[in-house]
């Protein structure tokens, strides 16, 4: 069935960080404001895979979208797609290429800065502020649920991917936290903390 088929009921069960394992590979999916970030990368050997995502609309039995993010397709970038998903407590099977796996869920994405960020600013070597990618389809997104965070710089437009990163992280006392544990452009950033 193409994504057009399916009858849409609203849903957010499916909002949330969840992983899952396939021997050293491990495969998040990050699911906040009506969009999906996926990852695939070996944490034990600073190897990253490959990501896709895009914006979803949740229906009964999964999430349809269209894919904005593509690092090993960027053909599909533009184009509709669709993942099944059932859950039953906190384990979610998803279906999607034909490939079905479990996933185990880390957060309900209620919590702490969950969301769909784009970014607009960046600070410089001065430490002052300048603004970047503010408008049109290049821009770089993070995608935030209570523990998990990817972010990826990319054009909606073009199909370009120009890089991600991700992994935990944790908010208390005004302190952000980063955790990495995959960076498409450099694997010795895997295992470093930032703090902001």
């Amino acid at each position: 069935a193409t994504p057009s088929t399916f009858h849409l009921q609203p849903s957010t069960s499916f909002q949330g960080a969840w992983q899952t394992t396939k021997d050293d590979m491990v495969i998040t999916m990050i699911i906040a404001d009506n969009y999906l970030a996926s990852a695939r990368y070996d944490l034990k050997n600073k190897k990253f895979y490959g990501t896709h995502g895009g914006r979803i609309t949740s229906y009964d039995g999964g999430v349809q979208g269209v894919a904005e993010f593509d690092s090993e397709h960027k053909e599909t970038v533009g184009k509709p797609f669709a993942m099944a998903m059932t859950i039953k407590g906190d384990v979610m099977k998803c279906t999607f290429n034909g490939v079905t796996l479990d996933f185990k869920r880390l957060d309900d994405g209620t919590k702490n800065l969950t969301g769909n960020w784009r970014i607009t600013q960046r600070a410089g070597a001065d430490g002052k502020l300048a603004a970047i990618h503010t408008n049109g389809p290049r821009k770089t997104i993070k995608i935030l649920s209570s523990t998990r965070f990817q972010w990826a710089a990319i054009n909606t437009e073009t199909g370009e991917f120009f890089g991600t990163g991700g992994g935990n992280y944790s908010f208390a006392n005004g302190k952000y936290t980063e955790n990495i544990e995959f960076f498409s452009r450099d694997s010795s950033r895997v295992g470093m903390s930032l703090t902001f």
